[in-house]
């Protein structure tokens, strides 16, 4: 068992080493400086006016949290469209290819399942006004 786990275990000891090195090299060569000038917020050459702490709207996070379920959601279908053949076919494939008479409906019906469920949660969303901007 631990066999067919040891890359695993070795790419993450690697990784952590890797970040401590870092850090610890970082540590001990730069000696901090902070300067009144160091410590003011600089962005895009403008000084900054008011408070960094400016308050965002609620849609905006909505928005944004629906952008990455339905995005998430969306990457459920590159496996789907690389077992496509496989689904379409009632039983095991010959050569890649489905003998013939042995197509069926189950990859495209579960497709359509899953994009209807989509849909109906996008509606959803779409009625209780979380894409209108106000």
């Amino acid at each position: 068992m631990l066999r067919t786990f040891l890359p695993v275990l070795l790419l993450l000891g690697f990784v952590v080493l890797n970040a401590v090195l870092i850090l610890g090299i970082s540590h001990m060569t730069i000696k901090a400086q902070p300067t009144p000038v160091k410590s003011i917020p600089y962005e895009s050459g403008i000084t900054p006016l008011g408070d960094a702490r400016e308050r965002f709207s609620v849609k905006f996070y909505l928005v944004a949290m629906l952008f990455i379920v339905f995005d998430i959601e969306t990457v459920f279908m590159i496996p789907w469209g690389v077992y496509y053949r496989q689904l379409s076919c009632a039983v095991p494939m010959v050569n890649g290819v489905c003998p013939a008479g042995q197509l069926s409906f189950f990859g495209l019906g579960e497709m359509l399942v899953f994009v209807a469920i989509l849909v109906v949660g996008f509606v959803y969303v779409w009625k209780k006004g979380a894409l209108t901007w106000d």
